[in-house]
């Protein structure tokens, strides 16, 4: 796919777009590849990493190894994501600690929206196909309702701790700190992070690496032989994971992780029965405006192709 400048700046926004949700638990950057347009190309590109990449290489050059890679796409998402990371990440932080419900209600709206336009691309409504949005909503229900397990440190444990929550990354609805959390794995990992433990990491990363490349490959299988049912599936996921980001919720068991609470267990409740201020109008209004930012971008995605189109007449 040939892009221009301005089309690697707006991948890199994305991916900053990505990074930022990723960090939140509760909200997926699997999500934003997905209402972002990206999604496919990014499954597509992930299950492209192989060894062959060598022998291309070895055999046609660099370029022609890069090329097949899709390298521009991961350098440009890459680093948006690296970026959103080391910047934004800060910011979320502060505003989630700072105005909770308000931010909350946004990415509710976001996500809200999301629904909408995933199962729109599904062109045909079947029983099956209902029948696996409806699996894959309750499965998604039924995961961001788990109790953590207990910590465990070994390292088998956190390979494969690693390589779920990294799955749980690109997958929309579901996501991958949350995932963290419910292992037990979250304290460690984090701890490592903050001091350098680069065993710990290293397994970690180890973990991500082997799930990114299967999960991917699985994905991309999936779209390719059972491309309907999988977005209902995928629709399913985000739907169901809308209880986890509701923004009033009642905290029920928390703990502290260096300078962060995690909330273990949680009620969500009406506005109307928050303990606290429930600030429902400026919630609303955010809602609304996430559910609105969606359907604006839905708009100039539809907009672009006929844009092309006309600049030449021969397509």
């Amino acid at each position: 796919m040939r892009r221009s400048f301005k089309d690697y700046l707006i991948l890199t926004a994305k991916g900053m777009a990505m990074g930022a949700a990723d960090v939140v638990p509760g909200v997926s950057g699997g999500t934003i590849a997905f209402i972002s347009g990206i999604y496919e190309e990014l499954i597509s590109t992930i299950s492209g990493v192989k060894i062959g990449l060598l022998q291309t290489w070895k055999k046609d050059g660099f370029k022609a190894m890069w090329t097949e890679l899709n390298g521009n796409f991961i350098v440009a998402l890459l680093g948006g994501i690296l970026f959103s990371i080391f910047t934004v990440m800060r910011l979320t932080n502060y505003l989630l600690e700072e105005h909770p419900i308000l931010i909350w209600s946004f990415f509710f709206g976001l996500v809200l929206a999301s629904v909408y336009y995933v199962a729109k691309q599904i062109k045909k409504w079947t029983f099956n196909v209902f029948l696996f949005l409806v699996i894959g909503a309750g499965v998604a229900l039924y995961i961001t309702s788990l109790p953590p397990l207990t910590a465990a440190a070994s390292d088998l444990y956190l390979f494969f701790a690693g390589a779920i929550a990294i799955c749980a990354m690109i997958l929309p609805g579901i996501s991958g700190a949350f995932i963290l959390v419910l292992l037990g794995a979250y304290k460690t990992v984090s701890e490592a992070a903050h001091e350098f433990d680069l065993k710990i990491l290293g397994i970690v990363g180890l973990g991500a690496i082997f799930g990114l490349l299967s999960f991917s490959r699985l994905l991309k299988w999936l779209f390719a032989n059972y491309s309907t049912l999988t977005l209902a599936t995928l629709t399913g996921f985000i739907a169901g994971s809308l209880n986890k980001i509701w923004p009033w919720k009642l905290q029920l068991e928390t703990v502290r992780i260096g300078d962060k609470i995690i909330t273990l267990r949680d009620e969500s409740v009406m506005p109307w029965n928050f303990e606290a201020e429930p600030h429902t109008l400026p919630a609303m209004v955010l809602m609304l405006a996430g559910f609105a930012l969606i359907l604006i971008l839905e708009g100039l995605a539809e907009k672009k192709p006929v844009q092309e189109n006309a600049a030449n007449p021969n397509v």
